[in-house]
């Protein structure tokens, strides 16, 4: 059972998508494991032949135990695993890739459709067979909204009464969750809080002029150019991009976003898009828009919500001009991005107004300090000063 994050200690398996004797490829989807953030589709990390399913579904398996067994070609079947030591529980580590994941929330792969588990509860409450539910979209998950819509057509008394006290429940395991991260977070990281006003006129205008050359779908959000910016300055920051262990700090030699993503019942989620530094605004766009949807959808994996190597929470869309995040462990970093205003400014001996961002960090002290943190955010206000060069 892969560590999904700082928040899980355990997982439920709820679905297997193979049997003893498929053979499996990297990154194929192995399996569907919920936790307090919902389904995620687990993967694996190993192309080979699956020997044995060690845990049956339904079971809550801990961080760390053995899910299944596989060899790779031209190796002999896997040999049964040692049973832990009674009372052990793995330590935090960085995130590591096991030979069987699981993560995302993505829901049960029925032969008709995906199931979320808040759905399927939420079915269980209201005594709906969760078998005649559709989701409105054809392709997509069956949601709470679902079988909420479900349950009023079939004239229930009050579907919307009987369906909050379940949506509560999922939503303070939600907080319970966040909670227990975020308080790890703040007493163990020695974090320091860095902030500074970046003038984006330069890449906003420019942003304005590309959109008119594209059709809607093709048109770049305002985040994107922002992501690759923090993407190359972490490139040359590897103080900032990576995790601490109980060995102290592992630089990653990747970049992998970890966007903090709203989700709809309330919460959130932060997972990665891989290899941001690496990728033009296109394909960044295209990551997003997929991430986003995915999110809202159930449908994350756990490749995705294992291995972000700092956070990017972005606000600026609610309004707020600056936002002070917690560092989510066992990253070492989190940027925070405000709302673009019109500032006056002084150019020339005249007042001119000028399109300004507000940019913080979060840093972990033990890692780095100020000066580096400063570099850091100055590296990503020059970035933005070319904004032809991050296509």
């Amino acid at each position: 059972m892969p560590s999904l994050g700082a928040d899980m200690d355990a997982g439920t398996l709820v679905q297997w998508m193979i049997k003893p004797g498929d053979a499996v490829k990297r990154g194929q989807v192995v399996a569907v494991v919920e936790t307090q953030k919902g389904a995620i589709d687990v993967e694996i990390w190993e192309d080979g032949t699956i020997d044995q399913l060690v845990v049956e579904t339904g079971k809550k398996v801990p961080v760390g135990e053995v899910l299944a067994l596989l060899h790779a070609a031209g190796e002999a079947a896997a040999a049964p695993p040692a049973k832990p030591a009674a009372g052990s529980r793995p330590g935090p580590a960085a995130p590591a890739k096991p030979r069987v994941e699981a993560v995302s929330p993505a829901a049960t792969g029925m032969a008709r459709g995906r199931i979320s588990p808040a759905a399927r509860k939420l079915a269980e409450e209201l005594g709906l067979d969760i078998d005649s539910v559709r989701p409105a979209d054809p392709d997509g998950v069956v949601s709470r909204a679902d079988v909420e819509r479900a349950a009023a057509m079939k004239a229930a008394p009050a579907p919307a009464v009987d369906a909050r006290p379940v949506a509560a429940d999922w939503h303070a395991q939600m907080r319970k969750a966040i909670a227990a991260a975020m308080s790890r977070s703040k007493r163990e990281i020695p974090h320091y809080y860095l902030a500074t006003d970046i003038d984006v006129t330069k890449v906003t205008d420019w942003l304005a002029s590309e959109n008119l050359k594209r059709g809607v779908a093709e048109r770049l959000l305002p985040v994107v150019p922002l992501m690759k910016a923090v993407a190359l300055a972490l490139r040359e920051m590897p103080e900032l991009n990576g995790f601490w262990t109980a060995e102290g700090y592992k630089p990653s030699p990747a970049v992998h976003l970890g966007m903090a993503i709203a989700l709809r019942g309330g919460g959130l989620v932060a997972p990665a898009i891989h290899d941001a530094d690496k990728k033009g605004l296109d394909q960044l766009m295209a990551d997003l828009r997929d991430l986003i949807t995915r999110v809202r959808g159930g449908r994350l994996r756990s490749s995705e919500m294992s291995d972000p190597t700092v956070t990017l929470t972005n606000l600026g869309d609610q309004g707020v001009e600056g936002v002070f995040a917690v560092i989510y462990p066992p990253q070492v970093a989190i940027v925070g991005l405000g709302k673009v205003t019109d500032r006056p400014r002084v150019e020339g001996g005249a007042i001119v107004t000028r399109k300004v961002l507000t940019a913080t960090l979060a840093a972990d002290h033990r890692v780095s300090d100020g000066h580096r943190g400063a570099v850091f955010l100055a590296t990503v206000g020059r970035l933005l000063q070319d904004p032809e060069k991050l296509l």
